[in-house]
């Protein structure tokens, strides 16, 4: 569950950048899965939701967790994230790794393949 300013707007970003789709949705709370039905991930819409910064600074919201997504081209990817409504910070901490803010300022990380001991984000 990823709560936001606006659950609709939020979810439609995640469609747009995922290709899932909307599974239920009523007034400030909608629902993704992918085709395959293996996850899903739900929204909801908080009236006193802070936006978190990333990287963390003390005194500030921190991110609460952030979702990691497998790509085959790291490029191609940030581009498409940046034209369905992300933003790409400054700070980048890995290589293989692109951090990435949705519209309600949660952190994502789109990845290419890595080995299991190094991880993504």
């Amino acid at each position: 569950m990823l709560d936001a300013p606006d659950a609709g707007e939020l979810a439609r970003f995640y469609v747009r950048l995922l290709g899932w789709r909307i599974t239920a949705e009523k007034p400030g709370w909608v629902v993704l899965m992918p085709s395959d039905g293996v996850a899903y991930v739900s929204f909801q819409t908080e009236p006193e939701y802070v936006r978190p910064v990333w990287p963390a600074t003390g005194g500030r919201q921190q991110m609460m967790m952030h979702l990691d997504v497998e790509v085959e081209d790291l490029e191609a990817a940030v581009a498409h994230a940046i034209e369905v409504g992300a933003t790409l910070p400054d700070h980048q901490p890995q290589e293989t790794v692109r951090v990435l803010l949705d519209p309600a300022g949660h952190p994502f990380c789109l990845y290419t393949d890595t080995s299991p001991d190094e991880g993504p984000g």
